[in-house]
């Protein structure tokens, strides 16, 4: 079954890069990123995981875990390493699940039949602090991952869910936000106390709150 937003993202013990886990536990209270390959040793995934090592630091900035998962056992994730840390001139510094009988490949719906009736399709899950799914994404093999548009993501899920704020198309950290359509005009000064901008009565912009 397709896990939704919304969704709690399935737990489960695995064994990984860096030892066993038990998933629900290993996230703890923070948010999480789950993404997935469909095998080691493959050229997008080889620079996808790479450029992840790079960025941790600005998923951790946001209080972010990051894993990995891929079909092929434990011993071939940790050769497929040393070739990361050599082609993508990094280190690597987080977890790739192992999960050779594609137990939580099958759970979390990354065996997609019309595309590879094998390998697992390459799917993200972003994870919220209350083990919610807060955003899917799924790439087609030939496509890399847009880092920056997950951390993008990641800002915007973070603010709206602590101030009552959407953000509009192309949104950057430090831009103005929509006030939602659920604040009533008279609630505006009280929340936004930066002030806020009328374009139509369902179109109401504010400075970001938290800046």
């Amino acid at each position: 079954m397709a896990i939704r937003l919304g969704d709690i993202a399935p737990n489960f013990k695995a064994q990984t890069t860096e030892g066993e886990i038990d998933f629900h536990q290993w996230l703890g209270d923070g948010w999480g990123v789950l993404f997935s390959h469909p095998r080691d040793y493959t050229p997008v995934c080889t620079t996808e995981l790479g450029t992840a090592s790079k960025m941790k630091a600005e998923f951790d900035k946001r209080g972010v875990k990051v894993i990995a998962i891929s079909i092929d056992p434990l011993n071939d994730h940790h050769g497929w390493i040393c070739d990361i840390n050599e082609t993508q001139n990094t280190k690597m510094n987080f977890p790739i699940i192992a999960d050779p009988d594609r137990s939580i490949a099958n759970m979390y719906d990354m065996i997609h039949p019309n595309a590879d009736d094998t390998a697992t399709v390459r799917s993200v899950f972003i994870i919220g602090p209350d083990k919610k799914v807060k955003l899917t994404l799924t790439y087609p093999a030939s496509t890399g991952r847009n880092f920056l548009e997950l951390l993008r993501v990641i800002d915007s899920l973070q603010l709206t869910a602590r101030f009552k704020v959407a953000t509009p198309a192309n949104w950057e950290d430090g831009q103005d936000c929509i006030i939602v359509t659920a604040v009533k005009d008279a609630e505006v000064p009280a929340l936004f106390p930066k002030g806020a901008r009328t374009v139509k009565p369902y179109l109401r912009f504010t400075p970001q709150p938290n800046r």
